[in-house]
This record gives structure tokens, C-alpha cells and sequence, in this order.
């Protein structure tokens, strides 16, 4: 193709380097967000989307709570029981639901913290290690206006640059520990532990449980009385978690480990009252299959045995114990004169086997 097919009318495909074939090309200055798309730094979208690229890289360490199913199933259980615990507490209708639960760095959520705010320090003592709870202004001044007395459906009164008095604290106290009730119950199928708390803070700098780049898991509940509410962020670093990271693991409760602490809890209640036949053993004889069978009514029968031979104590044909004959009122006893020996018991039940 030729200049003279571009003079009809054609659009030149090389555009300026038709014209002056000689002149070199501009220089192009990039702009950031172009530089940030070669880099693979992913801002994401306006609605708070996660970041990509160098981000991504940076926050590896982070620990993603999808890697912990069990995680959600504890949290969903505090829920519920939160909604029934704070009926009881506060007498008013109240709903608990769960926002969100995320992975973030301890000192990036220590300066997210909207002030003011009453940050309560707990230790898990099984754990050993300690967890933070946040209760937002709103539901602090939602709870001490339905405790003490507030009308319903007026907005709790909030009175901004004041710190916070002892009645207000005293009563956030209260609602804390029965959070931290629940949310030992919601780990009790799970592990036993137990969530003390240790002191209420206002200021987010004395509230540090662990170092500013630690990971850790932040759960976010939103609670509403009527018109009135707040939130409530538990956050749990991942070094408390670390001691039952097998545990949560798992996809539903008894998984991989062979054993299901709710199913051992129901199997040992029932053996508590599971009826045994116990018997007593004076004296064992052999004899003749002719003689047993020759044996009529008002025979006797010999036994080796005296007034202080020891009695055995069989259930079946398993030994347990040995005891005295005796009488208490009108029945025949037996008293115990050992305690019960088990490996004798487990080696004859396996050689039965």
C-alpha cells in the first residue's frame, strides 16, 4: 500500500508517523494510577474490596479466618446466645447479629477505634493469653439509658468531651461479663475456657495485649434495642488462638481427632446410671456332667467355704473386688474389704476376647 491509497480519503493507520516518518515519539508520563496497575497495587473499589498486588504480598501474614471453619460455627453459637443473655440483662427486646468477621493487624485496629470508646481486656486463662472487646459510644449510652430507666423509642442521650462516669463503667462492666459468659459457652463445645476480665480502658495506647504487626481475628456484632444500639468488636489475636488451632480446623465438631467432647460428656452421664448385675461367689466346684445331672430335690451340696472365707464379686465373669458375708437386718450382705481392681478386671475381659 502506497501514500497515494491514504490521499482518497483512508485513515492512516501510523498516524503522525505518516506525516514526518523522521520525528521521534513523545515522551509519555504516567500517571499513579496507571504506575500502581503496573505494579500490580490493586486500589479495589470504593465499597472497601480487599487489596491486590504489593498489598497482598505485604499482608501474607496475615491469618485469613476462612482457614478456621470452626471459627464461624463458635461465633454463629455466640450470637445466639447473646440475643438471650441481654433480653435477660437488659428487660428490653434485643437483637444480636454478626457483621463481619475479618484478619487484621492489631495496630492497624488500635488506630481504626472511634473514640470515645471503653475497651475491655480479658485473659482466657486455658489460653493463656488475653483478648480484646470494644463497646462503641452508642451502645454505651444505649445500655445505661435502658438500665436505668430511659423511655422507649427516644434516642439515649449522648454528652460529647466528658470521660466516662463510674455508673457508666460499672454498668458496661456488667454487660462485658456477660458477654464474656457467652462467649465461654460458645467455646465450650470445643475446649473449656474461660474469659476473665481484667480492666476496662479508654485510652486504645494502654490496651496493647500483643505487638502492632501481630495478626489477628476482629469479629464484629451489631446489637439493637428498638431505636437504640451499637456495636461490640471482639478481637482475638492469633497467639490466643494458637493452642486450639487443631481444633478449629475442623469442619464440624469431632472431626479428624477420633473423639467428640459432647458424645464422651452423654456416653459417661449414661454409664453413671446404667444398671450392673453384680454377684457374689461363696465357692466354685467341678463335678461329674452324670452327677450334676443325677442331682434331685433336697440334695446337699458341700461347699469349701466358712463364715470368714472371703466372697468374690463378680459382674459375669469378670472379678472386681472381695468382701465378708455378713447380715444387715433381714437381708445377707456382703462388705467390701477391697477396692475394686481394675487392670485385674481389664486383663481377664481382653483374655475373654
Amino acid at each position: 500500500m502506497t501514500d497515494a491509497a491514504f490521499a482518497d480519503g483512508e485513515a492512516d493507520p501510523f498516524g503522525a508517523l505518516s506525516e514526518d516518518r523522521g520525528s521521534a515519539m513523545p515522551e509519555r508520563v504516567l500517571n499513579q494510577d496507571e504506575i500502581d496497575s503496573l505494579l500490580g497495587f490493586d486500589l479495589g473499589d470504593d465499597d472497601g474490596s480487599e487489596r491486590s498486588g504489593i498489598r497482598a504480598i505485604i499482608n501474607s501474614a496475615l491469618v485469613s479466618y476462612e482457614r478456621l471453619p470452626m471459627l464461624e460455627i463458635v461465633f454463629d453459637r455466640l450470637v445466639r446466645l447473646m440475643t438471650t443473655s441481654l433480653r435477660n440483662f437488659t428487660s428490653d427486646n434485643v437483637e444480636v447479629s454478626l457483621d463481619n468477621i475479618s484478619s487484621i493487624r492489631f495496630g492497624d485496629y488500635l488506630n481504626s477505634i472511634p473514640l470515645p470508646a471503653i475497651l475491655a481486656v480479658f485473659r482466657a486463662e486455658e489460653l493463656d493469653n488475653y483478648g480484646l472487646l470494644t463497646v462503641d459510644s452508642n451502645l454505651i449510652y444505649s445500655i445505661v439509658d435502658v438500665l436505668l430507666g430511659g423511655r422507649r423509642g427516644t434516642a439515649a442521650l449522648r454528652i460529647e468531651g466528658r470521660p466516662y462516669t463510674t455508673i457508666e463503667r460499672v454498668l458496661v462492666q456488667r454487660m462485658v461479663e456477660v458477654v464474656l459468659n457467652d462467649a465461654r459457652q460458645a467455646f465450650e463445645p470445643l475446649t473449656p475456657v474461660h474469659f476473665n476480665l481484667d480492666r476496662l480502658e479508654t485510652n486504645p495506647r494502654f490496651a496493647a495485649i500483643a505487638r502492632p504487626a501481630n495478626a489477628a481475628i476482629l469479629v464484629k456484632l451489631r446489637i439493637d434495642m428498638e431505636d437504640r444500639g451499637g456495636r461490640i468488636e471482639l478481637l482475638l489475636p492469633y497467639a490466643t488462638l494458637e493452642p486450639i488451632r487443631k481444633m478449629l480446623l475442623q469442619q464440624f465438631m469431632g472431626e479428624k481427632f477420633g473423639r467428640d467432647n459432647i458424645w464422651e460428656g452423654h456416653l459417661a452421664t449414661e454409664l453413671w446410671t446404667t444398671d450392673t448385675e453384680v454377684r457374689a461367689v461363696l465357692d466354685e466346684q467341678q463335678a461329674p456332667l452324670s452327677t450334676v445331672l443325677n442331682l434331685k430335690v433336697g440334695d446337699t451340696l458341700m461347699l469349701n467355704a466358712t463364715p470368714d472365707s472371703n466372697v468374690s464379686i463378680r459382674a459375669g465373669a469378670i472379678p472386681l473386688t472381695t468382701g465378708k458375708m455378713g447380715r444387715r437386718g433381714q437381708h445377707i450382705a456382703v462388705r467390701v474389704e477391697e477396692p475394686i481392681n481394675i487392670d485385674a478386671a481389664t486383663r481377664v475381659a481382653r483374655g475373654k476376647r
